[in-house]
């Protein structure tokens, strides 16, 4: 297990302590540990099946971890009642694997969803069309807020899901799989996109990913989860010189 590198003393804003998840004799992560600090982009590697998806449900209140303890900007998640939880979860961008857009509404519409279900964060003379506007130009697509997402690339669906997460302003945003099931020329235009998001508004990015070249982009820090746990910890140069069989088999 590699020692985890130093990080500038930035205010950790999400942290995860000896998590553990089993279904039945499936032991999915067996105490798993990261930390993400304020304005940081943290790239989690893993195999299909090595508990990603069950780590982000966990994170989010979806799943319930069997022990270990989750702290988002210094909540623990585990303590707090739905109420509390939905609060909270205002402040945490969620970009779905797949762009999750509701067919049924226009692009104006999903992007008006989230303000109507988090009314706390939009103040009443906060114009909504103002944020739906803003939210479309800082992802390039000023002109669609009529579309249906039937009319759209897939690579717009994923700008117009960033906008849609974008629009409530998080303090952190978790991105699953931003780039699968895109061709590399638009992949790489949401990583630029990420970016910029990043650059803009100081948000601090916990990215999910099998894509290598987007790790090697973005990743302030990288963690590899392996057996369930946090195998390798460091920044993508350190991780792709090891020698460890483990470790290379994700740099091949």
């Amino acid at each position: 297990m590699m020692d985890k590198k130093n990080i500038p003393n930035q205010e950790i804003v999400l942290e995860i302590k000896d998590l553990r998840k089993s279904f039945g004799d499936n032991h999915v992560l067996n105490g798993f540990n990261m930390q993400l600090h304020q304005g940081e982009n943290l790239v989690i590697m893993g195999k299909s099946g090595s508990g990603k998806s069950v780590m982000i449900k966990c994170l989010v209140g979806l799943l319930e971890a069997d022990s270990g303890s989750i702290s988002v900007m210094k909540n623990d998640i585990t303590k707090l009642d739905q109420e509390a939880l939905d609060i909270l979860r205002a402040d945490i961008g969620f970009l779905f694997q797949g762009s999750a857009l509701y067919d049924s509404m226009t692009v104006r519409e999903n992007l008006e969803f989230p303000l109507r279900r988090h009314k706390q964060k939009n103040s009443l003379d906060t114009d909504i069309n103002e944020l739906v506007a803003e939210a479309l130009e800082n992802v390039g697509l000023a002109n669609t807020q009529d579309l249906m997402p039937s009319e759209l690339s897939g690579g717009m669906k994923r700008r117009i899901a960033l906008a849609r997460t974008l629009i409530l302003k998080p303090k952190i945003i978790l991105y699953d799989e931003p780039t699968s099931g895109l061709d590399p020329i638009t992949a790489k235009e949401i990583i630029m996109l990420m970016q910029e998001v990043q650059q803009k508004y100081g948000t601090s990015s916990l990215i999910i990913t099998h894509d290598i070249d987007c790790a090697r982009v973005i990743a302030d820090q990288m963690i590899l989860l392996i057996d369930g746990i946090d195998y390798a910890v460091g920044t993508f140069q350190e991780l792709s010189a090891s020698k460890d069989p483990k470790i290379k088999a994700f740099f091949k």
